[in-house]
């Protein structure tokens, strides 16, 4: 059952990711390639960094192609969708996709943060907190930073809303209940929603963390 609800919210969140890097690449002008390019990048990333971290030779992306055969799926359907209905980008409809689309970023953030959280686990039931959270936060906001540093944009991690604040919060939960309940599935879950939650609040009120102007 525990293997279900990963393979369950990583789809998700790949899903919400390769969406997010896609739309980035149609905003920047990109073709097809480029578009799946950033799509794939923004999915797959985080993962990626976090297994080399590991030690997990080859990552578990070159493993099994799933996760970029869906990425790749994700994009090219967006890019096909926008391209004969430009009017999308214009349009109001655009301002309720940005909302999905919010939605989808939060639900990827969440479901990466607590896989590379179980990932590790799953690698070495010795490693230290410092190490979950470390690898849980930037399971989910790795590939977001690859996909901004191609689009030559300034990571959005670092500038706007609270994004890895909200990994991090739920990092410690997952964390936390994992010693207290011995649960993967519902550590997993916890974990998850309270990323969601945290960051779906910062969007829509704009919470941002201090800083100098």
């Amino acid at each position: 059952m525990a293997s279900w609800i990963e393979f369950f919210i990583e789809i998700i969140g790949t899903v919400a990711f390769a969406s997010s890097g896609a739309l980035t690449g149609i905003h920047k002008n990109m073709d097809i390639f480029g578009v799946n390019v950033l799509g794939i990048t923004t999915a797959i990333g985080g993962g990626i960094i976090r297994d080399i971290i590991l030690g997990i030779h080859p990552p578990g992306t070159f493993r099994d192609p799933i996760y970029v055969l869906v990425s790749i799926v994700t994009a090219t359907l967006l890019f096909i969708v926008v391209y004969y209905n430009r009017q999308l980008l214009e349009s109001r409809m655009m301002a309720a996709y940005d909302k999905v689309m919010m939605t989808m970023d939060a639900v990827g953030l969440g479901a990466f943060t607590v896989i590379g959280i179980y990932t590790a686990v799953s690698h070495d039931r010795a490693a230290s907190p410092f190490l979950l959270i470390f690898v849980g936060m930037i399971t989910g906001i790795g590939g977001g930073m690859l996909r901004d540093v191609m689009a030559k944009e300034t990571p959005f991690v670092l500038v706007k809303h609270i994004y890895a604040v909200a990994s991090l919060a739920g990092a410690l939960v997952c964390i936390g209940l994992m010693e207290l309940t011995d649960s993967s599935s519902l550590s997993m879950i916890a974990g998850g929603t309270v990323v969601i939650i945290i960051r779906m609040m910062a969007a829509h009120y704009r919470w941002n963390l201090p800083r100098i102007r």
